[in-house]
């Protein structure tokens, strides 16, 4: 997994393979995603090109922590197997999802 943030750190560009290996680094990319306060907080997945379960546990657990923060949380452009796997574990109702 290749993150970039940008600028106010409340996106982030995920690329590569997002696994149950990356938990401990995705640990510190949510803490930073909660640094700035009132931004949507944006993860952008056009790059991604591969999620497995623990992965897509770990966007549950920002999810939680976006709500109980009172921010918004946008999932930004899945597609291949990232977008598929979002259709089948109907992520795609759990999240606000752009293409």
């Amino acid at each position: 997994m290749k993150v970039e943030f940008d600028d106010n750190g409340a996106r982030v560009k995920i690329s590569g393979e997002f696994t149950f290996t990356d938990h401990v680094a995705f640990k510190a990319i949510a803490s930073r995603l909660f640094e700035g306060q009132g931004w949507p907080i944006v993860i952008d997945l056009t790059k991604l090109e591969f999620i497995d379960s623990a992965g897509l546990g770990m966007l549950l657990i920002v999810r939680d922590e976006a709500d109980k923060a009172q921010r918004s949380l946008i999932l930004r452009g899945p597609h291949g197997q990232v977008k598929r796997m979002f259709a089948v574990t109907k992520f795609d109702t759990l999240f606000t999802v752009e293409a």
